[in-house]
Parts: C-alpha cells; structure tokens; sequence
C-alpha cells in the first residue's frame, strides 16, 4: 500500500487532501482510481487509513478508514552531523539514514572536506536532500520525514552540540588504537526519547583541532568496531547499532 506525507492543515478529522508532485505519482505513475487505498501520515505522528474517493487535477481526496498506529520511529532522536563527502555519498546516506531511522541530517564543512557548497546552491541542494529524505521516509514506514538542516560550519556544529543529551564522534584513530566501549557504554547511559548527534568526517577524517573542538564541546570520541570505514559507511553502522540496542533487544 504506498504510502504519503501531507500536512497537518490536509489532514483533517475525516478526510486526507493530497497536493503537489503526489498527484502526479498516485494518479499517473501508480494509475490509481477511486477506491484504491493509500496510508498518510502527518508527520508529526498521526498515520491513517485512507480510500480515495476524488483524483482532480491539482489534488485528490480520500476519507479516512482507519486511525494507524505504526511504531516505526527509532526510539532514539539521532541526528547525523556530516562532514562534506564527494560525489553523491550526502544523498546515499540521507537515503539510508532515513530508512535507519535518524531524525535529521546535518551537514558541516570541515577542513578536509574536498566538497564546497557554493552559497548561491546551497537551498537547492538542501531541497534535493529533503526530497530524498520524504521518498525514503515513505518507502521505510516512517512516521515523520527528517530534517536536512542548513550547512554548518565545524565550529558552529561545536556550539549546536550543546542542545544533545550526548554527542559521539567516528573517529579512526580510536578504531587503529582498538577503542571498542565507549560507543556501547554511551548508548547504554541513554533512554528511548533522548537525543543524540553522531558526527562524522568527510573522507579525510577530522583533524586534531577539529577532534578537541568537538571535545571541548563534551563530544566522546568512538571507535566504530576495529575496522575502517568509509565516511558513507559509519552513519549507517552507528544507526544499526542503535536499532540493535535500544529495539531488537528490549
């Protein structure tokens, strides 16, 4: 059954109104008619049951059927601060952090990121960002769409961290060194509804001075297992591990 994100305002006690581009795909790409079933989803945490009853041009409407109560939410609110990577990597990994379960994205430039973000493309990318979280968001059962929040610098990512009930850094150094507790020993001081950033470099890595920044800041740095992984690769670990912890065990 596919499934769509609408706004509080279309979601109304009895009724969904979809808009916008998911006209087009219910209508034209999924060719469905009156009668056919959707599920939407407000965001904010409220999914139902629909039967579409109208498709017109620049909307459809469709009577609610059934109040949906998913669970899918990660019980952790784990953002994902991101060093620039190269290439398409920002996208792979807002793709498959969504579906894992993070509930924002947070970009940040770092001194060895290759990748800049011209001022001028920036809202066009984070646009680009925000639609691949939505489509992943809806393929992966979610209840809410994350947040692809403006690009940071190291320093103010520093300063943000401050608003997190913990703050864990990808760090290689840790991993070549055979530091295998500290993310564990973190995870396990947390509870479902806490909130935790992850930051990860680009594929560089980070520098010392960034490292005692984000330390300073009250960040612990983590070695992922005793392997290396590649900047696209640790989110995703991090994330698995925080779904195996605090949801296949409990």
């Amino acid at each position: 059954m596919q499934r769509y994100f609408v706004t509080k305002d279309q979601l109304s006690p009895t009724t969904a109104t979809i808009t916008g581009e998911d006209v087009k795909h219910i209508s034209r790409v999924m060719r469905m008619n009156p009668g056919d079933l959707i599920i939407c989803s407000d965001g904010a945490g409220r999914t139902v049951k629909c039967q579409i009853e109208q498709i017109a041009e620049t909307y459809i409407t469709a009577p609610i059927i059934e109040e949906l109560k998913p669970n899918t939410e990660l019980p952790l609110k784990v953002t994902i601060a991101q060093g620039l990577p190269k290439g398409d990597k920002l996208e792979f990994i807002v793709q498959k952090g969504t579906e894992l379960g993070a509930v924002a994205f947070q970009p940040f430039s770092a001194s060895r990121s290759v990748v800049k973000w011209e001022p001028k493309k920036m809202a066009k990318k984070v646009e680009r960002l925000e639609k691949i979280a939505k489509e992943a968001a809806e393929q992966s059962y979610r209840e809410h769409i994350p947040a692809v929040l403006p690009l940071e610098s190291a320093a103010g990512l520093a300063a943000f961290a401050a608003q997190f009930d913990a703050v864990i850094i990808a760090y290689e150094e840790e991993a070549k060194a055979n530091e295998q507790q500290r993310f564990a020993q973190c995870l396990q001081t947390l509870a479902p509804g806490q909130s935790l950033l992850i930051v990860i470099g680009p594929e560089g890595g980070l520098t010392e001075a960034e490292i005692g920044q984000f330390v300073e800041a009250g960040a612990v740095p983590c070695g992922f297992g005793p392997r290396i992984l590649r900047t696209e690769t640790a989110a995703l670990y991090a994330l698995a591990a925080i779904s195996y912890h605090f949801e296949l065990m409990r």
